[in-house]
């Protein structure tokens, strides 16, 4: 993977950014049991495997990203001259962080460690702005990537149960930068 480049995303990567397969199968969950009394909620995460493999969908619609990518700090990955894969962040969300909302990989070019190369460029970029985490966000179904958060040296650190229009469960995940 030598000859992938990381740059700043323009306008003319986005038909094939958001033509890229945004999905992904896996055959594991983060299951949130969420339990209220009176005084007291608890919310526990277990890593599920489930019965067979499931298809998830990408939280936030492809088809929009030509309409959005300007909203935020964008970075694509190149083979070439093709746009392979791309990470979006910003660092309006939580002070002093640099909050990582999206981070998808064409299909052909998953499992090669694209996405630990997005992810740290993403974080580059929070440096060169003085801050000092990353946060990593999530559906609890993308197994993938908390394997991947975990793996880099990420931690828990919360949820947020309607933050999709899916109604997925929003998983985050931090580090020190």
């Amino acid at each position: 993977m030598s000859d992938i480049q990381i740059r700043n995303t323009i306008s003319t990567d986005l038909a094939r950014l958001s033509a890229l397969d945004h999905s992904l199968q896996t055959d594991y969950v983060w299951q949130l049991d969420l339990r209220r009394d009176p005084g007291q909620v608890d919310a526990i995460f277990r890593e599920v495997r489930l019965p067979r493999a499931v298809q998830v969908t990408h939280p936030r619609p492809a088809s929009d990203l030509p309409d959005t990518w300007h909203l935020t700090p964008m970075q694509t990955a190149l083979s070439g001259m093709e746009p392979v894969a791309y990470v979006r962040f910003t660092e309006k969300m939580v002070p002093h962080a640099v909050w990582i909302s999206d981070v998808v990989v064409g299909r052909d070019w998953r499992r090669q460690g694209l996405a630990r190369k997005l992810v740290a460029s993403a974080e580059a970029w929070g440096v060169q702005q003085g801050l000092r985490r990353a946060i990593l966000e999530m559906q609890s179904k993308n197994y993938p990537a908390i394997r991947m958060a975990l793996k880099l040296g990420y931690e828990f650190c919360g949820y947020n149960d309607i933050h999709y229009a899916t109604r997925d469960v929003a998983l985050f995940f931090t580090r020190t930068i």
